[in-house]
Order: structure tokens, then sequence, then C-alpha cells
């Protein structure tokens, strides 16, 4: 109710003929609009009238006192950057401000001092609550107290602690609350137990790493920065054409590969350069299993028991020709689901790969002076010969490089 009391406030100060907000009539082509305001004057009307900057000067000035009890807290970090980018334009006014105020207090003594700086930091923890904790200024705090806390108990003239609700003529006395049996208890410990083990993260972080792959894949977005080349169904230019059909990545492709293995994975020339760089260190079987198992799910139903027996039998069976490592539970559950054969039977085993090749194989394609040489080759412009298709390539990199 204190909130919409203020809200109700607010509007009918907005409402007033003299200080509101100013209310006209526009002219249309053969019409009059009564009654038009824009968004802006409410902005407008809001930063005139609600001193809205005065969070922003404690704050700030906060930051000029070099003593640790006035260090800000992580939350109030947070508002600070907030406050400083709603304010951009009127940050050097604020900060102003927040000097000539500290100036002022460094006249003061130092106990004077020290009570101002408690009021005023005790005025902001009751307006500027920490997050989590109850807004008075929002929330009647006696009425919020009464409801946490219904059976409240208070002493009698005698000593004895009496039940409120024992002096109201009309109330009836509930039953008891039965004690949690054993296994609600142990059901609120594993909750508690999740909620412990759950991984957050602060909203900071969180804008960060936003900010970071927005910058990171900017280039390659055509909404914000203009392809090169340029789309040749939109212009005359085919240039796009022609480089897909000379099969020679371009730098930016090339680049691209370094950002992930999945951006390696995607291009089909980024994967056969991936291949070929294995090969020369005879440890080209993970990628294969792993190639295979992504063709495996494409294949026609009726193909998928030869299929899964042909790869077992390459892969994963005992004396195979090109046994991959995997740990006991994955090739456990393997074993199992090669008996009722699927598009999805080397799930397990594919996911245990590819975690094998993302921490070591690819940090080594990355390094490698193969992937080198074609990135600075591609900056200096020359053109570095792409390794054919080889005989061992699966069906599915043979097919996807025919395509460039």
């Amino acid at each position: 109710m204190l909130v919409y009391r203020k809200m109700e406030d607010v509007i009918a100060r907005m409402q007033d003929e003299k200080n509101g907000i100013p209310i006209r009539t526009v002219k249309s082509f053969l019409s009059k609009i009564p009654s038009v305001f824009s968004g802006s004057d409410i902005v407008q009307w809001l930063i005139k009238n609600l001193t809205i900057e005065d969070p922003a000067v404690y704050l700030c000035k906060r930051t000029m006192q070099n003593k640790a009890r006035l260090e800000l807290a992580d939350y109030e970090a947070e508002s600070l950057a907030r406050l400083q980018r709603a304010f951009a334009r009127k940050w050097e006014f604020i900060f102003m401000q927040a000097e000539a105020q500290a100036k002022v207090d460094k006249k003061r003594d130092k106990i004077e001092r020290k009570i101002l700086d408690s009021q005023e930091r005790a005025f902001w923890d009751v307006h500027r609550p920490v997050p989590g904790c109850v807004n008075t200024t929002e929330v009647d705090i006696k009425k919020s107290s009464r409801m946490r806390n219904p059976h409240k108990t208070r002493k009698s003239v005698y000593g004895l602690q009496n039940d409120i609700r024992s002096h109201s003529p009309t109330h009836t006395p509930t039953p008891e609350m039965k004690p949690p049996t054993e296994d609600e208890l142990q059901q609120q410990i594993k909750y508690w137990q999740i909620q412990l083990d759950r991984h957050r993260l602060k909203m900071s972080k969180v804008a960060d790493s936003l900010l970071s792959y927005t910058e990171q894949y900017l280039e390659y977005d055509p909404f914000l920065v203009p392809p090169d080349p340029s789309n040749p169904w939109l212009s005359d230019d085919t240039t796009f054409w022609e480089l897909e059909a000379s099969k020679e990545p371009s730098q930016q492709r090339v680049k691209r590969w370094g950002f992930g293995m999945d951006e390696a994975l995607k291009d089909p020339v980024g994967r056969e350069q991936f291949l070929k760089f294995l090969e020369s260190e005879f440890s080209s079987e993970n990628l294969r299993f792993w190639l295979a198992v992504e063709d495996l799910k494409k294949r026609p139903i009726r193909e998928v028991p030869s299929r899964v027996q042909e790869i077992w039998q390459e892969f994963l069976a005992p004396g195979a020709p090109s046994a991959i490592n995997l740990d006991s539970k994955s090739y456990d559950k393997t074993t199992q689901n090669v008996k009722e054969p699927g598009r999805y039977t080397f799930e397990d085993a594919q996911e245990h790969i590819y975690k094998l090749m993302k921490s070591d194989s690819y940090p080594r394609f990355i390094r490698s002076s193969a992937y080198q040489e074609l990135l600075q080759a591609k900056k200096k412009g020359r053109n570095i010969p792409i390794f054919p298709c080889h005989k061992n390539c699966t069906p599915t990199l043979r097919a996807s490089t025919n395509l460039l």
C-alpha cells in the first residue's frame, strides 16, 4: 500500500496545472489531437522534480574517502556503475557535487563528521537496502513482522508467558502441527544441499561475458557490420561466390576456428584441416569416431544396425584397428546400447571423446604451425593450398568438402 500511495502522489503532482507535465494540443492535417504529451516530457519531469541523483552523489563521495570502513560493497559498486550509465550526460556535475560535499565534510570536527557519516549511511541503508532485505519505505515493517510471527507471545505481569491469541474471545484453538518425519527432514536436507551447490554468477560477470561474446562475433554479424565480400544477392559483386568455388577459406573463416572447437567442427574445411593435423600426429581416431557417430545420426533407419556394428568393430571392439580411449562407465553403457542399436547408441562415448578432444587435441591444433601459417597467410593475402580430402575421410566430411 505504501508503494501505491507514493505512486498516487507522484501522478497527482504530474497532473498539476502549474508544475505538472505540460499538456498541449497537437495539430494534424485536418484535425487536432487534444491533451498530448510525450515520453520525453515524463522523463524530464522526473529528473527535474525528483532527487534521483542523490544516491549517485552519496556513492561517488564514498569512493573519494580512502577508508576501509567506507569501501563500497559489491551491490553498491554495481548500483554506482548502473547510475553512471544512466546519468552519463550529467555525471561530471554529479561528481562536482560529491567533491564539494566531501570538502565541506573535511572542515567539520572529527566527532561531528563521524556522526554525520553514520546518519547518512543509516539513511541510505533504509532507503536503498541490501538486495534481499525488506525495504521499509515500500513495506509496512510492523505489518510484515506480524505476518511473520502470527503466534507471538507476551509476558504477563506475573512473569508468565501468555499467548496473545488467548485474549481473543472469538479465538478457536488450532490443532498443533505434527513434527516432521525423518523422510521429510531428509528431503529438506537434500533440497538445501542442492541450493548450496547451485552455481551462482553475479550480474556483472554475466554482463561482461555477454559483452565479450558480442565483441568477438561482431564482425560476423551482417546486421551490425557489412559483410566482406558483400552479399551477391544484394549487390553486383560475385566475389563471395568465387571464394566459395575456390575452396579456400577467407581470413575471417580461419580466424573463427580459433574461437572454439565447435566453430572448427562446424566448418567443413575446418574439420578437414583438424583431421589432417591429427593424422600427422597419428592420433586421428578420436575425431574419426566423432564424425562417424555424427554420420550415424543422419543415416536412414534401415542402415543404422549395420553402421553401428561397423563403428563398434572399428573403434570399440577388442582388438579394434582404431581403438579409442573410453572410461569404464561410458564403455559399459555403450556395450549395453549396442545390443539394441539406434542412432544414439554411441551418445555417451561421443560426449566423452568430445571432452578429450576439447582439452587436448584442439589446443594443440590451434597452437600448431599449420594453423598459424594458414592464419598468417590469410592476413598477408597469400594463398595456402588446402589439404585435399584423403581416403580415410568419412562420407559426411567428403560430401561437405565437395559442397564448398
